[in-house]
């Protein structure tokens, strides 16, 4: 397990690549504001988790289903995970055959520019693997908009990307110290502006920085 021997939430990677400080405050600080956004995304995961097991032909649907990896230290909740049948893949009770597990995650908007939903799933892939013994090569996600499905494959790439955020995110809770803020056009929307108020608190380093200038001049003015 990661130092510490703490279990830290799958969402606290999406909120960390999404915005370190966001992921601090959320996680550290114990703060949360709902805005417009939020909300949707709360009733839609709502919606999601109503039934927990569903059976199909050649399908076996489970939602809400608890993750938990020890080897990154991990814990959360998948929305769902299908399970197909196939030619490889895992025993379940009470089935004949084999399954392939298959991890979705319900989205409420349309697929973010950086890597924050592709990691937060390949985490859960990457749970589901220590959990089940098995390898999982994909997941999928379900976009409110445009309303389809989407694929992802979870190559190296994107697992060593996973692996690197879990490591900064365990680092964040042994130093336990909120990032500083840095604005960007997203903090915007962020339902914590209000408390994080980046385009203040995100001054500091400016303000150091000339601090530390005017300081060096008074010296040299002084020198003889």
């Amino acid at each position: 397990m990661f130092p510490g021997d703490q279990l830290i939430s799958i969402s606290a990677l999406q909120h960390w690549v999404f915005c370190p400080r966001q992921c601090g405050l959320i996680h550290l600080e114990q703060m949360w504001t709902e805005n417009r956004l939020t909300a949707e995304g709360r009733l839609l995961h709502d919606r999601v988790h109503e039934t927990d097991t569903e059976n199909r032909p050649g399908i076996r649907i489970v939602r809400g289903l608890r993750l938990v990896s020890y080897a990154l230290g991990l814990v959360g909740q998948a929305d769902v995970v299908e399970f197909h049948q196939s030619d490889s893949g895992i025993a379940l009770p009470g089935a004949s055959g084999l399954w392939r597990p298959l991890p979705v995650e319900y989205k409420r908007g349309k697929p973010k520019k950086d890597n924050s939903d592709n990691i937060q799933l390949c985490a859960q892939a990457m749970c589901l693997e220590e959990m089940l013994k098995t390898e999982i090569p994909s997941g999928a996600f379900f976009y409110g908009k445009p309303r389809r499905r989407t694929e992802v494959q979870l190559d190296g790439s994107l697992r060593d990307r996973t692996s690197q955020t879990v490591e900064a995110v365990h680092r964040m809770f042994e130093s336990r110290q909120t990032p500083t803020a840095r604005y960007a056009k997203k903090c915007d929307n962020c339902s914590l502006y209000a408390q994080c108020l980046p385009k203040t608190t995100g001054l500091h380093k400016k303000i150091d920085v000339y601090l530390l200038k005017a300081f060096d001049r008074v010296q040299v003015e002084d020198s003889p």
